[in-house]
C-alpha cells in the first residue's frame, strides 16, 4: 500500500503579493492592505512616496493582510488599522481589490489541479492536496525516500508561478494537520517535507497556539498548566488533558501533539459559518451604554468581514447572539436575498436581527455570525437592494 502523501499549499502574503505584482515599485517595503473599496483604475505605477501611509489612517477598519516587511513590526491580519498604525506608522496603506484576488485564486487552483486533481479548497489562498496517487510522488532516490514528493512540490510551485506570477509555500507530510504546520515553517517560497520522525525536532518546539484548533482561551488554560509548546503537550498524560478539557477535546489535543490525523482530503464541503463574539468586562446596558455597545457591535462586524475576506467566502445568512446578565442566551438570524461580504452590509443585517431581540436586560456577551457561506466566484441570484442602516440600541 502506498504511503500517504498530503500537501498543504499556502500562497505567500496573498493579497499583498497581488498588489505588489501590479506595483513592483513597492516591493521590499512595509505594505498593509485594508479596507474594501476598489483600487482606482488609474492607480498605475507611482513613486512610493505618493502612496498614503498608515499613520494617516483614521477609522475602525482592520488589516486584511500585510507584506512580510510590515509583519516584522508586529502587524497581522485582523488587527485594527489604528493599532497597526502605532506599530508601523510609515507602512504604505492600500485598499483591498477582491476582484483581483479572486482571479488570482482561480488561476493558482487551476494550475495545481492540472497536476494533482484531488484538492480540498480551504479558502481564497490555501488548499490541501492529496499527492498519494499522483505519478512520481512515491519515487525515491538513494538516501532520499521523499525525492519524488520534493520534485512534485517544485513542479507545483513553478505551475503556480507560471499561472499567477506569485509564490507559495508547501508543506508535505503524512496528514493534513502536519502539512498545515509544515507550510508555515519556511515561508516565503518554502518547501517543507516532514515524516513522523521529524516531529520532535520540527513540530514539538512550536508554540501550542500554532496548532489550528487551539484558540486563545485553550492556549491560556494550557499555559496555566505549564504547557507552552507542542512538545510540552505531547509529553503530558492524556488523562490530564481529558480531565481538564473533556473527553473529545482532550483526546484530540493528545493526538494532535503527536501528529496523529486521519482526516481525508475532502473535495466537497458543505458551507459552514463564521462568527465573532466578545464578552464584556462588565455587563452593559442597552440604553445607558449605547455608544459603547454600538462601537463593539461595529467592530465585530468589521472583524467578521475580514474573516470572510481571508477565507474567500460570502454569506447569505447573518445572525446575532446575546447573553444577558442572568446568563440567558438568545440568537436571531436572517436569510438574505443576496450574499454579503462587507462590514457595512453585515452590520446592516445584523442590526435588523438586533431589533428582533429583547433588550431590557444588561448584556454580558455580544456576537455576530455569518452563515450559508459560498465561494466568492459563485454567481449571485440578484442584486441586493440598498437599505438604510438602523440605529443600534437607540429606540429603547
Amino acid at each position: 500500500m502506498p504511503r500517504r502523501i498530503i500537501a498543504h499549499l499556502d500562497m505567500d502574503a496573498f493579497f499583498a503579493s497581488v498588489e505588489l505584482q501590479r506595483r513592483p515599485e513597492l516591493r521590499g517595503l512595509p505594505v498593509v492592505v485594508g479596507g474594501s473599496r476598489a483600487v482606482p483604475a488609474d492607480a498605475g505605477r507611482r513613486d512610493p512616496a505618493d502612496w498614503p501611509r498608515l499613520r494617516q489612517y483614521a477609522g475602525r477598519g482592520v488589516v486584511t493582510t500585510a507584506t512580510y516587511e510590515a509583519r516584522a513590526f508586529g502587524v497581522h491580519s485582523g488587527m485594527g488599522l489604528m493599532k497597526a498604525a502605532q506599530l508601523a506608522p510609515d507602512a504604505i496603506l492600500l485598499p483591498a481589490d477582491f476582484e483581483a484576488y479572486k482571479r488570482a485564486s482561480r488561476a493558482f487552483k487551476a494550475a495545481v489541479a492540472a497536476i494533482a486533481p484531488v484538492i480540498e479548497d480551504r479558502g481564497i489562498d490555501e488548499i490541501y492536496i492529496d499527492l498519494t496517487d499522483v505519478p512520481g510522488a512515491q519515487d525515491a532516490d538513494a538516501g532520499d525516500a521523499l525525492a519524488g514528493a520534493r520534485r512534485l512540490a517544485l513542479r507545483l510551485q513553478q505551475a503556480v508561478a507560471d499561472a499567477t506570477g506569485l509564490t507559495c509555500s508547501i508543506g508535505i507530510t503524512p496528514n493534513k494537520l502536519l502539512s498545515k504546520l509544515a507550510s508555515e515553517l519556511d515561508k516565503p517560497r518554502g518547501i517543507t517535507l516532514l515524516t513522523r520522525a521529524d516531529i520532535p525536532a520540527r513540530i514539538w518546539p512550536l508554540p501550542a497556539r500554532s496548532l489550528n484548533g487551539i484558540g486563545p482561551k485553550a492556549a491560556a488554560k494550557l499555559a496555566d498548566m505549564g504547557l507552552h509548546t507542542l512538545g510540552d503537550l505531547a509529553h503530558v498524560d492524556p488523562a490530564v488533558l481529558i480531565a481538564r478539557f473533556g473527553d473529545a477535546y482532550g483526546r484530540w489535543l493528545a493526538d494532535a501533539a503527536h501528529g496523529r490525523d486521519e482526516r481525508p482530503v475532502v473535495t466537497h464541503r458543505e458551507p459552514k459559518s463564521i462568527s465573532r463574539e466578545t464578552t464584556f468586562d462588565r455587563d452593559l446596558h442597552p440604553r445607558l451604554d449605547r455608544a459603547q455597545l454600538g462601537e463593539r457591535f461595529t467592530r465585530l462586524c468589521e472583524q467578521l468581514a475580514a474573516d470572510l475576506a481571508r477565507k474567500g467566502v460570502k454569506a447569505r445568512n447573518i445572525g446575532i447572539k446575546l447573553r444577558y446578565d442572568d446568563f440567558r442566551t438568545v440568537t436571531r438570524e436572517l436569510s438574505l436575498p443576496q450574499p454579503v461580504t462587507t462590514a457595512a452590509d453585515i452590520r446592516l443585517w445584523a442590526g435588523r436581527c438586533l431589533k428582533r431581540a429583547p433588550l431590557e436586560r444588561r448584556l454580558r456577551l455580544l456576537g455576530v455570525r455569518a452563515g450559508h457561506l459560498s465561494t466568492l466566484d459563485e454567481p449571485d441570484a440578484a442584486p441586493l437592494q440598498a437599505m438604510e442602516p438602523l440605529p443600534l440600541f437607540a429606540d429603547l
